[in-house]
């Protein structure tokens, strides 16, 4: 068998439960992958993000292939050996990263000719060579190279990048050299235009991919509209395939997004919230950076299992951070991930015993209510 296994168990209106079955190992879906930029999930050990119950990280094709570089990594054995994280991994294109180069890159038919953020070497990443990279990387799942379109843009601007991306698809693809176990996503583009995306969702399938991203999201259109685009572009998409959402994102994104049938998700905002002081807990958010956490004893959240809420007042957390240690970004960032994975977790059950609509209730309620201490957001 070439390619992924991927099974659903359970439905809840478009919500899906399901697992996939990748080269190291299964993963259960609704799943969120921790960003793992540059062979490491920032703060964390990858014992430690395993301990979270993350089943798959992402890992970042542009910031690999500058540092340490493919060809290094490949004779070292691949990234799961070079960063002891035994599991499935999933890398983007690399795209996203050169598309945010303004100034430093060239958009042409045959890739993006860009230059290093680090060192000012010139390089050129096409379908063709980001597939090749990620083949060096050893990813269980490889993404097609894609131009992440622009917000806002013009239903013109949006189909001319559009086809853009589709014909790198079909090159990533004939370049892809399918192995059991590995597999290879499409990405869906076309912004905010339905047509378009349904378009782009059709042109996709006739290619035929083991997965399909929902990309060019989160990038400045607000939740309302990133819903609307979802409601119209996930029935394009094959039933029986995982459906990625790339990038997003916040909690509430996350749940509205998994009932409109969204499998995977991926975000930097756990880990990075971690290290600018922010907690994620029932209700919302907390900023320890706040004083009136100087003298509080009680843990983040009452009701997270984590280590560090099982065993770190408010207080403490509070001293680190204005103290500058390392240890705060490190606590924090362990229960931001356990938090997500949790979610993860209890969406998953919820689809499985068909309570998805209590659950989105619940977790309404909570948001609005704000964090249990009672002070709204707590930004």
């Amino acid at each position: 068998m070439t390619g992924i296994e991927f099974s659903i168990s359970a439905t809840d209106g478009a919500a899906r439960r399901g697992r996939l079955t990748l080269a190291h190992g299964t993963v259960e879906t609704p799943a969120f992958m921790p960003v793992g930029t540059a062979g490491t999930v920032k703060a964390m050990t990858p014992e430690g993000v395993a301990a979270t119950g993350a089943e798959i990280i992402l890992g970042n094709t542009y910031h690999l292939m500058l540092r340490p570089g493919a060809g290094r990594l490949a004779t070292l054995g691949g990234l799961h050996q070079f960063m002891n994280w035994p599991k499935p991994i999933l890398t983007d294109s690399g795209g996203y990263q050169v598309f945010s180069l303004a100034g430093r890159r060239t958009l042409s038919e045959n890739g993006v000719l860009f230059r290093s953020h680090l060192d000012g070497a010139e390089h050129n990443l096409t379908p063709e060579r980001s597939i090749e990279i990620q083949r060096l990387i050893g990813s269980d799942i490889a993404m097609v190279l894609d131009e992440c379109t622009g917000w806002p843009v013009t239903e013109d601007e949006a189909r001319t990048s559009m086809e853009l991306s589709m014909r790198w698809a079909a090159r990533s693809k004939e370049a892809y050299e399918p192995r059991a176990g590995y597999g290879l996503f499409g990405i869906v583009q076309g912004s905010v235009f339905p047509n378009l995306r349904r378009e782009s969702a059709e042109t996709l399938q006739k290619t035929g991919f083991d997965g399909y991203a929902v990309g060019g999201l989160a990038v400045g259109e607000g939740q309302a509209q990133m819903f609307d685009v979802l409601d119209f572009t996930v029935p394009h998409l094959p039933a029986d395939r995982p459906h990625y959402l790339m990038g997003v994102g916040k909690p509430a994104d996350i749940v509205g997004a998994v009932a409109r049938g969204i499998d995977m998700f991926d975000c930097v905002l756990p880990t990075r919230s971690g290290r600018t002081a922010q907690a994620f807990v029932t209700g919302g958010t907390l900023n320890l950076r706040n004083a009136r956490h100087a003298d509080d004893m009680s843990p983040l959240d009452a009701t997270c299992d984590c280590p560090v809420c099982a065993q770190y007042g408010r207080a403490y957390l509070h001293h680190l951070i204005k103290a500058g240690e390392m240890l705060a970004g490190m606590l924090l960032t362990t229960h931001n991930l356990h938090y997500y994975q949790s979610l993860m977790k209890n969406l998953r059950d919820a689809i499985a015993g068909g309570t998805l609509a209590e659950f989105r209730t619940k977790f309404d309620r909570e948001q609005q209510a704000g964090p249990e201490d009672g002070h709204h957001g707590d930004h």
